[in-house]
């Protein structure tokens, strides 16, 4: 395969990647706004993981085909981790084991490592303080994924709730902190870490406004 026909795929890759994101935060916003549980809710729902799953697809090979800099497997890994874990949370309900949600989990912690074990030789592209926070928040997430099997049942039946709430919206805020800090990258590091700080005061919105919703119940 020629250099040109190399580069060329690689624009197409970067395209790909840049609108699906793109769209992906338009239907994020959709889920926000709309009332949740709805029919827009949950169709904004499945487009923003259909999206999300393209993402994923395209930054892996941007890494791994195009050996671009593999940060970019740490954002994308945490942003469709924490998209696909969200999405199953709100399918199961439940904290009982599950095969594949413990093999996708590990196989997240396995990217991490990758990450760290070649983290000299990629060079600090992104803020450090950026790549130490999105590599603490993965460990973090996929630490509670493999511990909440040991929360009691009856405990468990409302916080689903809650995580799938936290995490979908950390996904979205995460593509936002991806886009921003690329856009912009003379304001670095704060057009990185800005929208996950604002994800997370719009998460604890939603979980308030879920328990009390609960509690009126």
């Amino acid at each position: 395969m020629t250099t040109e026909t190399l580069s060329s795929l690689h624009q197409s890759n970067i395209i790909l990647h840049i609108t699906a994101g793109s769209i992906a935060l338009i239907a994020g916003i959709i889920i926000l706004t709309t009332s949740k549980g709805g029919r827009f809710h949950r169709n904004a729902g499945k487009i923003f993981l259909i999206l999300l799953a393209i993402v994923i697809f395209t930054g892996l090979v941007g890494v791994f085909v195009f050996k671009r800099n593999s940060f970019l497997l740490v954002i994308t890994v945490l942003s469709g981790y924490l998209g696909y874990s969200g999405y199953r949370t709100l399918k199961t309900r439940s904290n009982q084991p599950k095969i594949t949600d413990i093999g996708i989990a590990l196989l997240s912690v396995l990217s991490v490592c990758y990450f760290l074990y070649y983290f000299k030789s990629i060079g600090m592209i992104w803020a450090p303080s950026i790549i130490y926070s999105t590599l603490g928040y993965l460990i973090a997430v996929v630490t509670y994924d493999l511990g909440r099997y040991f929360i009691p049942v009856p405990f468990y039946a409302n916080l689903w709730r809650y995580e799938h709430i936290l995490k979908m919206i950390s996904a979205f805020s995460g593509l936002l902190s991806a886009f921003t800090g690329t856009v912009f990258p003379q304001y670095q590091p704060y057009s990185q870490f800005l929208p996950s700080v604002f994800g997370a005061l719009v998460a604890i919105g939603f979980m308030i406004a879920a328990y009390r919703k609960q509690g009126a119940l």
